[in-house]
């Protein structure tokens, strides 16, 4: 008989959010244009897992390399690169299991097929307010809040965030590229809001917005903000 001399080696699982970027040329503008957005929010692009995604832009492999440089130098945390050829980038930058890369015309049409299957509807609703530090993370459908969503606190969803108190924290609606998102609450603080990957910080919000019933939506790749009656 064989004696255990020791215990068990113990997996756990965690779950980690990264936020896609996709570059449109010309990169030297993209690029300007990120320096605005990390600057209107620091702390939501230095604390987040960036993946890369340079499918709608057309790279050598120098520019590749020159423009991942041009990145690296921004003290990022990219994690991973798509839309080029893998032999291309160094292991640490390779995609992600299930990430995108070029699909064929028999993958482009599964995933067309697979995307007209999916048209249930489904939500997320929170019956306790969100502490600061806390994060919610639903890809599928709209998320509803009940309570308040605390400076620090985080909501990320595929379809529309619905606050019935105080949004002072920060809410990410369309995560998916949903443009028709949109982001509602009864008291607006909110420290940062997002809709289909478009981004708008506190220092931009109008000041007559704050402590009012607001509605957020995307507009011509805008966010637009009114006051609901």
């Amino acid at each position: 008989m064989l004696t255990q001399t020791h215990t068990s080696f113990n997996f756990h699982g965690r779950s980690f959010l990264a936020f896609v970027l996709t570059p449109s040329a010309p990169l030297h503008e993209w690029l300007l244009e990120l320096d605005d957005r990390a600057a209107q929010a620091a702390d939501f692009f230095s604390s987040r897992p960036l993946i890369v995604d340079l499918s709608k832009v057309q790279l050598s492999k120098i520019e590749l390399n020159s423009f991942l440089l041009q990145l690296q130098t921004r003290n990022f945390r990219l994690i991973s690169v798509e839309g080029v050829d893998p032999s291309w980038l160094a292991p640490a930058l390779e995609p992600l299991p299930g990430g995108k890369n070029t699909p064929t015309p028999s993958e482009q049409s599964l995933r067309a097929e697979q995307a007209t299957q999916s048209t249930e509807v489904q939500s997320l609703t929170l019956a306790t307010p969100l502490r600061s530090g806390q994060s919610i993370y639903f890809p599928n459908g709209d998320v509803s809040v009940s309570g308040s969503v605390a400076s620090g606190a985080e909501i990320v969803c595929g379809g529309s965030v619905h606050i019935y108190g105080a949004l002072r924290g920060r809410a990410i609606a369309g995560s998916a590229n949903n443009t028709t998102a949109r982001i509602f609450c009864r008291k607006f603080e909110a420290e940062l809001i997002v809709i289909g990957g478009f981004l708008k910080s506190s220092d931009s919000f109008d000041p007559e917005l704050y402590g009012k019933p607001v509605q957020a939506w995307l507009q011509d790749n805008t966010i637009m903000l009114e006051i609901m009656e």
